[in-house]
């Protein structure tokens, strides 16, 4: 009996990684071995950076918020402890908004807290 190879099937995977690895440089986006490391490659990266973006966010805000409280006289770890015991449920990523785009909305919310 002959050997079927399916080669539908297997020029149909090979488009794929090769039409995503689109736009790389040199050999990554023509040489079908090469592109698939680098085409496996970027989705490792892409999974392992989801969670990072997270991580990198977070301390942004935090570095907002604490140089918007730093103008009002406190530190950042004194204004979210008195925030959370006034009950006051406004997230990091808000309260960075408000810190750097709306300052006096932000000031408010400090003497609130001060109060």
């Amino acid at each position: 009996m002959p050997r079927s190879v399916n080669s539908v099937a297997s020029r149909a995977r090979r488009k794929k990684v090769l039409k995503q690895t689109k736009g790389y440089f040199g050999a990554r986006k023509n040489v079908w071995t090469v592109a698939k490391n680098a085409y496996e490659k970027g989705l490792t990266y892409a999974y392992r950076d989801r969670r990072t973006k997270k991580r990198n966010f977070r301390g942004l805000w935090i570095q907002r918020i604490n140089a918007g409280v730093r103008e009002h006289g406190m530190s950042y770890s004194d204004f979210m402890g008195k925030l959370h015991k006034k009950g006051i449920a406004l997230n990091r990523k808000v309260l960075a908004d408000l810190a750097m785009n709306h300052p006096k909305a932000f000031a408010e919310v400090v003497k609130t807290v001060k109060k």
